[in-house]
């Protein structure tokens, strides 16, 4: 019986991609003075994992130099090999090239052999420059891996290829030989080699497959040679290293006491991998479930006596199992930041050696969790970032130094929930924003400038398209493209950016985003027959104001509350609805803010707060301004939910001098 191995690609791709990325992160956090030993194991597994499991399914471009990859950091785990910078440096570069390999086999396109060449060749280089021991050249002479085939060193890991011959069958069926052995192999599985590095492929979480005594050799190797458990990096380099077993007992006792308890691994098998589109699915009929709920409220409003009370009871669980339910599915979506964190060590690592600066990234609040889609579209902005960070805010070490800072700058990424909201900050102690350089460069632009503009107006002038103020064009920026494209990406998932910067001191790039973009606590609001939905995380207060609270300056009114005026932006003139009441004193007004702004909005009347579903408009619409989208009230009724961050940025927020007069 054959085994269809494609249906496992999908996991294997998965795995290995974590396995890639936990390389990645334990590279970057390892010390060179005292290398943590577990941290070399836990790098040496990963890699053992990727070689393994491309062995199975016979990926040989990742299974080759994982295996040169495997090898120097098997030398550097025994104390054979002393890990250096440039060793570090190669093997982040090998894990990108072995990134784009893993992308490549997941797309289908073409492996770029060459590139995998050119990297095997520098490890080689590599680890004959660092002095390692000659007997390692001479016993893996095979890190050429395309003058043998790949799978000669890796025998041992195609166990799906060789079929039984019928005289084995009965024999093997007996002894449970093969891949699906779990009791037996795990027990039999009990000598050093076990405990050294891998729990197998990664994508199984089987218990490594030993060979026992009794069983028939379906294909021997070689007699002379020990006996190892399959699976395990002495397995794989048994016929090329008959010592190595010997010689890795020290560090596999290490390992195998810094391994977790039997706890550790429950927990792990206790989780299961399920398909972002399932969740999505079930996310929609949770919203279907909320539109249901409030369709009830409404029946219920025509029902009267003892049976108002009771369903009245029952409305109330069916809220309180839904809000559940609710929490319980979007949990599901919720990612820790870190997901998106963990990449930036690396881009902050490579940027700062290219451009001769000292920096350390620090990064808090990786635990928050936000929405899967929004993690996904927050990476390139992000990254954008942080790179102006790295590249325009921080200075060069001798300028800080000579301004009496430390050589090694700082950029601190942080994360933090508030409420319904995300904050997300890049924070760096660098020379700060130049406010001279970016209202010149404004004019330049032909922008709308005036020289009494309060800062943070000046700071949102980078965002605008084709704005820069870097004297010279590189390949890191100053081409003015980007920053734009920053701001309008935020604000696509519902978010805003705001820049705080003081001169000599740093600046703060500040990003506030929604905790989902599915469902949202709402008020509804009508204007005239027609029904809209301000989103809770938007509202401060409602109110009817008084004649003397309300204030006209030209054509604009403004409303003095909480000891300052406020923008008054009538619903119905901006959403172009006839027969509004345009009268706030008989009306009523809903202050909101956002990130940069606060305004009120007039509107005719509040109709309560309740659950809503966010539907998009783009499939059918062009996109609308001041509308994020529309929701299906209870009464199955439509209802457009606003955009209080598109809204704010038509809102005019006179200049103080306007305001003194009208004082």
């Amino acid at each position: 019986m054959s085994v269809d191995m494609s249906q496992f690609f999908g996991v294997f791709f998965e795995e290995s991609q974590e396995h890639l990325e936990e390389m990645e992160h334990l590279l970057m956090e390892l010390s060179l003075d005292e290398p943590d030993p577990e941290d070399l194991n836990s790098i040496f597994r990963a890699a053992h994992s990727i070689k393994g499991g491309s062995g199975v399914f016979g990926f040989d471009a990742l299974t080759g130099l994982t295996h040169v990859m495997e090898n120097i950091l098997d030398l550097a785990r025994k104390n054979e090999l002393v890990i250096t910078k440039p060793i570090v440096d190669q093997l982040l570069i090998t894990v990108d090239t072995l990134k784009n390999i893993l992308e490549c086999y997941q797309n289908e396109d073409d492996i770029d052999w060459g590139a995998i060449e050119k990297g095997t060749v520098e490890l080689e280089a590599l680890l004959k420059s660092e002095n390692a021991p000659e007997s390692t050249t001479e016993e893996d002479d095979g890190f050429g891996f395309f003058d043998v085939p790949v799978q000669d060193d890796d025998d041992d890991f195609g166990f799906f290829e060789p079929l039984p011959s019928e005289e084995n069958t009965a024999q093997i069926e007996e002894k449970g030989y093969g891949i699906y052995a779990e009791e037996d192999a795990s027990n039999a599985a009990k000598g050093p080699a076990d405990t050294t590095d891998d729990d197998g492929f990664g994508f199984f979480d089987d218990e490594p497959l030993v060979q026992s005594e009794d069983t028939p050799n379906i294909e021997t190797p070689d007699t002379n040679q020990p006996t190892v458990a399959k699976n395990t990096p002495e397995a794989s380099d048994s016929n090329d290293k008959p010592d190595k077993a010997t010689a890795s007992k020290p560090t596999t006792k290490r390992a195998a006491d810094k391994r977790p308890s039997k706890k550790t691994e429950t927990k792990e098998s206790s989780s299961i991998r399920v398909d972002t589109m399932k969740i999505d699915s079930l996310v929609n009929l949770v919203g279907e479930l909320v539109i249901t709920q409030s369709m009830i409220k409404i029946v219920g409003r025509d029902v009267h006596g003892e049976v108002e009370e009771k369903l009245e009871g029952a409305i109330g669980e069916l809220s309180r199992n839904i809000r559940e339910i609710q929490e319980a599915v979007m949990s599901m979506r919720m990612l820790p930041m870190s997901f998106a964190f963990n990449r930036f060590p690396r881009v902050v690592r490579d940027l700062a050696d290219k451009l001769g600066k000292d920096l350390e990234l620090i990064i808090e609040g990786g635990a928050t969790e936000i929405d899967k889609g929004m993690i996904e579209k927050l990476v390139d902005p992000l990254t954008h970032l942080i790179r102006n960070s790295v590249d325009h805010g921080v200075e060069m070490p001798d300028v800080r130094e000579a301004a009496g800072k430390p050589r090694k700058g700082t950029v601190v990424l942080n994360a933090e929930q508030r409420g319904g909201s995300i904050i997300i900050t890049i924070t760096d102690d660098g020379a700060g924003l130049n406010r001279e350089r970016i209202l010149d460069k404004a004019i330049t632009n032909g922008l709308d400038v005036s020289p009494d503009m309060p800062d943070s107006k000046v700071w949102q002038l980078i965002f605008e398209p084709g704005f820069s103020t870097a004297e010279a064009v590189t390949d890191v920026s100053g081409r003015g493209v980007g920053m734009d494209v920053v701001r309008r990406n935020i604000e696509s998932i519902g978010g805003a950016v705001e820049i705080e910067s003081t001169a000599g001191e740093g600046s703060v790039f500040r990003i506030r985003l929604p905790l989902t973009l599915a469902i949202v606590d709402g008020m509804c609001v009508s204007v005239t027959d027609q029904t809209f939905v301000i989103p809770l995380t938007n509202i401060i207060e409602s109110m009817q104001p008084t004649a003397e609270q309300i204030k006209t300056i030209g054509n604009d009114r403004l409303l003095w509350v909480r000891e300052e005026y406020w923008p008054l932006v009538p619903l119905h003139e901006l959403m172009q609805i006839d027969g509004a009441n345009p009268d706030p004193t008989t009306a009523i007004v809903v202050l909101v803010e956002t990130a940069r702004k606060r305004f009120g909005l007039l509107v005719d009347a509040l109709e309560g707060q309740q659950q809503v579903v966010i539907k998009s408009l783009e499939q059918h619409y062009k996109r609308v301004a001041g509308v994020a989208g529309a929701t299906i009230m209870g009464d199955g009724g439509v209802a457009l939910i606003l955009d209080i961050e598109s809204i704010a940025s038509v809102v005019t927020i006179p200049h103080q001098s306007e305001v003194s007069v009208v004082s």
